[in-house]
């Protein structure tokens, strides 16, 4: 069997890569592991192991680190604009992608155009917009800035809805179902891979930001801020020393319910992508 010289650079270049994605990866899991308080750059691996961190964070709760509130906290934001903003979108695509109606068209042009710009372009005056109904500092905010716009990521979705057929609408509608029946009865279990992607990446926004999470809690209440800002809260000049393993043990642990998540929706995005519309 001869072996390309191609194939030996691609191989080769995916390993480097993996490597490259991998070490930074086991390093933090290392160091959360680590008995040494600070950062240690002299050793890859600790010296001496402990779980004094993981113990010291889930259950020594001080001024500083307040890792159970802040886990709550994204949690139930988290969950929250998962469940809105995965309506909003599946909604919107089913919209552009199913319906027919004036100006649809000229809405899905804008809505891409929008989608051009970043967001952090419009951050000041959502501040101030929540600032001025009392929404700033508050859980229910960051839901709202999180959600509200989440029906413009429309796009994927649609082209998803897009490959189901029509004539499976059709015949439901010559049946006599209204829109609403049709959206969840025949559109929606054919969606199953499309749900999941979508579940996935609206509980990934809340779960990982740091910047509007922390223009939006910014009155210094340690107990109301989310993962994000209590973690680099951690790297303070002044707190480096004593709590990076902390920080690296919460790296960690913030790293299992997105795993958890993508465990139990994964059997569903399996049957979706190998079930078919009629079952024999």
């Amino acid at each position: 069997m001869k072996i390309k010289v191609s194939d030996i650079v691609r191989h080769v270049l995916l390993a480097f890569l993996a490597v490259v994605w991998l070490v930074p990866i086991v390093w933090l899991l290392a160091t959360s592991f680590s008995k040494y308080t600070g950062m240690n750059s002299s050793t890859f691996f600790p010296e001496e192991w402990s779980i004094d961190s993981y113990r010291n964070l889930l259950f020594g709760s001080d001024t500083v680190a307040q890792f159970p509130n802040w886990f709550w906290n994204t949690f139930i934001i988290a969950v929250f604009t998962c469940i809105i903003s995965t309506a909003f979108v599946l909604m919107v695509a089913y919209a552009t992608s199913c319906m027919r109606f004036r100006g649809r068209k000229t809405l899905m042009n804008i809505a891409v155009i929008i989608n051009l710009f970043p967001g952090v372009l419009a951050m000041i005056a959502v501040y101030f917009i929540l600032k001025s109904i009392g929404l700033t500092n508050s859980h229910l905010g960051l839901i709202f800035v999180y959600s509200a716009s989440s029906g413009l990521g429309y796009l994927i979705a649609k082209g998803f809805l897009d490959t189901v057929p029509v004539s499976l609408r059709e015949a439901a509608y010559l049946d006599g179902a209204s829109e609403a029946k049709v959206f969840w009865r025949v559109v929606m279990p054919m969606s199953k891979p499309i749900i999941v992607y979508t579940v996935i990446s609206s509980f990934l926004v809340p779960w990982m930001d740091f910047v509007y999470a922390k223009m939006m809690l910014n009155s210094g209440v340690a107990s109301q801020w989310t993962v994000a800002i209590g973690l680099y809260n951690m790297l303070e000049k002044s707190l480096i020393n004593t709590y990076f393993t902390q920080f690296c043990a919460g790296g960690v642990i913030v790293s299992i319910p997105i795993s958890i998540l993508f465990i139990i929706m994964q059997k569903f995005y399996v049957e979706g992508v190998t079930g078919g519309a009629v079952k024999g």
